[in-house]
């Protein structure tokens, strides 16, 4: 099972430069509280000395692809296997970046009878997902420059264990400038941030059924609902 594989992620442009460091904003910032696979989501990347915040398409699609397609599958990368895997590998040396969000959607239960909870920080402050990104070019045609992204994944732990075995990699705000540094790409180091200095501290709580359906996309999506689930 993908993890992570819905988010949210709600704040204006004045709110993530309180919390991410921003140079330049490259787009619009639009609420979504029901963030899912193929669609654009906002990312920090490190370019030419300073930090773009721009829209990405969520599914990462290598340099090396036949056709964007292959985003869909690689909306997640594992990270005990970046370094391994030919799709990671390149964009984990030198293409990394940050993905804000508010929180994050899993689900519980078995199927037919799945209930989604919202996970968050405890103060429910904006955080950033460890991600990478691509740049892809279709050289039958003359389009522009597709640009992707991917969330980072690893082993669950604290809360998050109750609900998925995996999560997404949270970094801790002093690691932000290290991650999207090009020229930092000692894997070492890098692993080292995905394992022992990623933020762990979450709560969660259930939200509505219904925003399994990604149209769906209201602020009720974070309300706490009542459930017969023994979490």
């Amino acid at each position: 099972m993908q993890m992570c594989g819905r988010f949210v992620g709600f704040r204006n442009a004045e709110q993530l430069q309180q919390y991410f460091p921003i140079d330049e904003m490259k787009c619009e910032t639009v609420a979504n509280f029901n963030v899912a696979p193929t669609q654009k989501v906002l990312a920090i990347v490190r370019e030419n000395g300073s930090n773009l915040l721009d829209r990405y398409h969520w599914g990462l699609v290598p340099f090396w692809a036949r056709d964007t397609g292959i985003g869909s599958k690689l909306i997640n990368a594992r990270s005990e296997t970046l370094s391994e895997k030919p799709s990671f590998r390149e964009a984990f040396k030198r293409r990394r970046c940050l993905i804000p969000a508010d929180g994050f959607y899993e689900w519980t239960g078995t199927k037919g009878d799945r209930q989604p909870v919202l996970i968050t920080l405890p103060d429910r402050s904006p955080f950033a997902f460890a991600g990478l990104w691509e740049s892809w070019q279709d050289k039958k045609k003359e389009k522009p420059v597709y640009r992707s992204c991917t969330i980072i994944t690893r082993a669950a732990t604290g809360a998050v264990k109750a609900v998925h075995h995996r999560m997404p990699a949270i970094l801790h705000p002093d690691m932000y400038d290290q991650w999207i540094d090009p020229d930092h790409y000692d894997l070492e180091s890098l692993n080292q941030m995905l394992n022992e200095t990623v933020v762990t501290d979450l709560i969660f709580h259930p939200v509505t059924k219904k925003m399994n359906s990604v149209s769906h996309n209201t602020p009720a999506n974070l309300k706490p609902v009542q459930t017969e689930f023994d979490f």
